[in-house]
């Protein structure tokens, strides 16, 4: 396959996931935001945030300290932000475009109906009361692009390469919402009533507080959330379940040889051997906030070496 064409479907992926997994943590953010806002938190809600999608550095040279209706817009159709909603569908439908033969039909219209619909509404379109509602139409627009993927794509080369950006991105926003509320989880955080709710933020940031309750069968526990979201494969969006998949795309990928293909399956087999190395407890105990730091360098590194060794640029 030609690296052009497979550094365009590894985007695809990457960007659909992306938009998906923004409007997962904004409603999560507007939930956790009403039950923190008598306690006066409701703008480290939205910090905490900017700070797992990696802009609030930016954010704050354009607009300042966050504020919900302005953070929202930011992370919805804010042109100025690259990873916001409507600039992920953008980038996702171009790289779509460049390889329109390699994708199924389903594919392609799951992708150009999205990036139709996002360029009708007008710039408050996701403000207020509609938020929540064009986060569920988001949601529902990743879905679909990911079940036309699994249900009509050959399982070749181009399927690869989707798929690998889909779970890289996948596996860093995990790790990155962990690292955002790592003080729900330090030692003797399970003494505080408050961070309940911190708990329950993260899992329904990630679409995963059924999964626990049928996992565990017990109320929420900080060492359980950080068992199920790092180590448990069962899973698809722990990091252990990402990296699992990431691997085995890379030992595919890497049967061509080459010493800088096998360095970079060595790496990502490195980073998921990092996920289960740790029992729950010893995480607990104050190892997380490393760990999470390995996860998310070494998960530059490896969307780099992905690069270096398969795609252009």
């Amino acid at each position: 396959m030609l690296a052009r064409t497979a550094d365009s479907l590894f985007w695809l992926g990457r960007y659909m996931e992306r938009a998906g997994n923004v409007a997962r943590s904004l409603n999560a953010t507007l939930h956790m935001a009403a039950l923190a806002a008598p306690r006066g938190m409701e703008t480290a809600e939205w910090l905490g945030l900017l700070n797992a999608t990696g802009t609030a550095e930016h954010y704050r040279k354009l607009y300042g300290d966050p504020t919900p209706g302005q953070a929202a817009r930011w992370l919805t159709l804010d042109p100025l932000n690259p990873s916001s909603i409507a600039s992920c569908f953008e980038a996702a439908r171009r790289n779509a475009r460049a390889v329109r033969t390699a994708l199924t039909v389903d594919m392609w219209q799951a992708v150009n109906d999205t990036w139709i619909d996002i360029r009708k509404l007008d710039p408050d379109g996701a403000d207020g009361d509609r938020l929540m509602g064009f986060n569920d139409w988001v949601l529902s627009r990743a879905v679909l692009f990911n079940g036309a993927a699994m249900d009509t794509m050959l399982r070749d080369d181009a399927w690869r390469f989707a798929r690998l950006g889909t779970m890289l991105e996948r596996a860093d926003n995990t790790a990155r919402l962990l690292a955002a509320r790592s003080a729900a989880f330090l030692p003797g955080a399970e003494e505080d009533a408050a961070n309940y709710a911190q708990w329950q933020g993260m899992l329904r940031s990630v679409s995963a507080l059924r999964a626990y309750q049928h996992l565990f069968r017990e109320r929420l526990r900080p060492a359980r959330v950080v068992e199920l979201l790092v180590m448990r494969p069962e899973h698809p969006r722990s990091v252990t379940a990402c990296y699992e998949e990431v691997n085995d795309i890379l030992s595919v990928l890497a049967m061509h040889d080459g010493e800088d293909r096998l360095a970079c399956r060595r790496l990502a087999a490195a980073l998921r051997g990092r996920c289960v190395a740790h029992s729950p407890a010893r995480l607990m105990d104050g190892g997380l906030a490393n760990l999470l730091t390995e996860i998310t360098e070494g998960n530059t590194q490896l969307g780099a070496s992905i690069g270096k060794c398969f795609l252009i640029g």
